[in-house]
């Protein structure tokens, strides 16, 4: 398994998981309508080194996601799906157009730097669905990111292939592109999971990025937290949330932080290995961090120490 090629000039200028081997630019669907959009910049999807802060061991092995204590009353339904899962269903558009009336100021001072990443404040209401149809969509997704256990980090530095793996070892799946995006968007096609404004007091978001350090490469998760070296490269760069600390990120459907603390991975249905993979959300850094965009060039071996996964299931 590869993490992040330990390239800076990508991680910079591409934008990417934290830099990868490969320079293939991603597509865009926040703005247009189409289904994927390339990275922002310091890394719509993150950066190459390590995994889980030094003072904190979540699970490493593949037990299934456990969910919150029983009792408690949690938005959105899960009729039909397991009770750490959200029942997500609707009229899901494929296809859309979104217009930014506000850019952050470090993005509006100058659209054409590569170093910086396409931020927008505030969006024009409504989102607009340019598909002839829309698409009835029902299934059921993760309440928060793996391993779905309150008080725990979302687990990061794990490949598509290993989060595919843990998702089926939980009787699950990764989520597909569009399931990803539906349980963001909702209906109205929100640009962010809580609407068409940026809102960085409620989601894990625009946190200062930290450069890495690409002179070692590191491994995954569970072996990184075995690794003095690795444990204490990740809690220098590590600005996650742990699960349930901030319960404000919420989506329409009840989803937490599907925007920010980490990235997530997702199936990209009809694509022929090593291309099914995507990531989505965006993580605590200065980038994106919208339902939509879809950050494509990463391979399914690839990882990074803020490329993370949740999982989705057919509803019963």
């Amino acid at each position: 398994m590869r993490r992040w090629a330990p390239l800076i000039a990508l991680i910079v200028v591409s934008a990417a998981l934290g830099g990868c081997r490969r320079g293939a630019a991603a597509t865009s669907s926040g703005e247009a309508p189409s289904a994927s959009a390339a990275p922002g910049t310091p890394g719509d999807a993150g950066a190459p080194p390590p995994a889980a802060p030094g003072s904190a061991t979540p699970s490493a092995t593949p037990a299934p996601s456990a969910s919150a204590p029983s009792g408690r009353a949690w938005p959105g339904s899960s009729r039909g799906c397991p009770e750490d899962m959200v029942r997500v269903e609707g009229e899901y558009c494929p296809a859309l157009t979104q217009r930014c009336v506000e850019h952050h100021p470090e993005y509006a001072k100058n659209p054409k730097d590569k170093t910086v990443s396409e931020r927008c404040l505030r969006y024009a209401e409504p989102s607009t669905c340019v598909s002839k149809e829309r698409r009835h969509l029902s299934y059921c997704v993760d309440r928060f990111e793996w391993p779905n256990r309150l008080g725990e980090l979302p687990r990061v530095f794990t490949s598509w292939r290993h989060a595919k793996q843990l998702c089926a070892s939980a009787g699950k799946r990764l989520c597909t592109e569009d399931e990803f995006n539906f349980a963001c968007e909702g209906p109205e096609m929100t640009p962010y999971a809580t609407g068409f404004v940026r809102e960085p007091d409620k989601c894990n978001i625009d946190q200062d990025y930290r450069f890495p350090d690409h002179s070692r490469t590191w491994p995954e998760y569970d072996r990184c937290l075995t690794e003095p070296d690795c444990r204490a490269e990740l809690a220098r760069l590590d600005q996650r949330h742990r699960i349930g600390d901030r319960l404000s990120c919420t989506s329409w459907a009840g989803a937490f932080d599907l925007n920010g603390n980490v990235n997530e991975w997702v199936e990209l249905p009809g694509k022929e290995p090593p291309n099914r993979s995507g990531l989505k959300g965006g993580w605590w850094g200065p980038v994106r961090n919208r339902c939509r965009p879809t950050v494509t060039f990463h391979k399914e071996e690839d990882y990074g120490y803020e490329a993370g996964f949740r999982c989705c299931q057919d509803a019963r």
